[in-house]
């Protein structure tokens, strides 16, 4: 037993090598994410703990619908700390990923999630996972399907969900005269982040569920539809909810799109 978990570990560390390394708070009662296909949450700029941690706390203590098992934090040099929550049910698993340099353009980000989904390929054994993103973290989880495709590598996506995600960009000017750095920049219409989203083709064995508010004023309605254009129709869903109070931030506290994101992603498999 003892060889097996330095074993595990050697494994760990190996793979994220280079600018990435990776740390455990605990390995103790590690929960059996294999044995599930678990669902990645990524915040989006400028995002912490709470933009998704409410969220999954309803879906498992209000609603009973899975257990968060893991919370990767990434610091802003890439360093990985994995810490474990649970010992593994036979519910679907959440996992949260937090990124210190919350404000990282999207080329960064989404190597930052690569090489946490890498990780959690060859640690934890997992071969299929969703993604869910809101704001930029749809944007960077959209950036990894279509550049990171090795599935030798990474877990190979079933479905996607992306949350109040400007994929044409945010078109208010205010916004960016409080709100800067390499994410900012990329997040301007036009930008050649931007450009390079339609760059690549999109896997066809990807599901993607597109949700988006008539109250955002940051996502509009127009910016968050610009993901149609570049996925291939019948593997695309897109809702809109006409709702002129549920705004930016308080999508991922709105029981609709809980509900939404159920659906999608458990309903059929229940």
């Amino acid at each position: 037993m003892k060889e097996k978990t330095i074993a595990r570990l050697i494994v760990g560390f190996l793979v994220l090598s280079g600018m990435f390394s990776v740390s455990y708070l605990s390995d103790q009662n590690k929960p059996d994410i294999n044995a599930t296909k678990p669902t990645v949450f990524l915040h989006g700029y400028k995002g912490t703990y709470n933009s998704f941690g409410f969220m999954l706390d309803r879906f498992e203590n209000k609603y009973n619908w899975g257990s968060k098992a893991l919370i990767y934090n990434v610091s802003a040099n890439g360093e990985i700390v994995a810490r474990h929550l649970g010992q593994g049910n036979s519910k679907p698993e959440f996992i949260q990923v937090i990124l210190e340099d919350n404000r990282a353009g999207f080329t960064k980000s989404a190597a930052w999630l690569a090489s946490v989904l890498k990780h959690l390929k060859r640690y934890y054994d997992v071969n299929t996972i969703n993604l869910v993103g809101h704001s930029m973290g749809g944007i960077v989880s959209f950036e990894f399907l279509k550049q990171y495709t090795d599935k030798g590598l990474y877990p190979e996506v079933d479905k996607f969900v992306a949350i109040g995600s400007p994929f044409d960009g945010i078109y208010s000017e205010e916004y960016f005269q409080f709100n800067y750095g390499p994410a900012a920049t990329d997040l301007m219409p036009n930008s050649s982040a931007l450009d390079m989203l339609h760059e690549r083709s999109f896997p066809d064995s990807v599901s993607v569920l597109n949700i988006g508010s008539t109250g955002d004023s940051v996502a509009v309605p127009e910016s968050v539809g610009a993901l149609r254009q570049m996925i291939p129709a019948n593997q695309f869903e897109e809702v809109i909810i006409d709702d002129k109070n549920l705004g930016h931030s308080a999508l991922h506290e709105n029981q609709r799109v809980d509900r939404l994101i159920y659906s999608f992603l458990w309903k059929d498999n229940s």
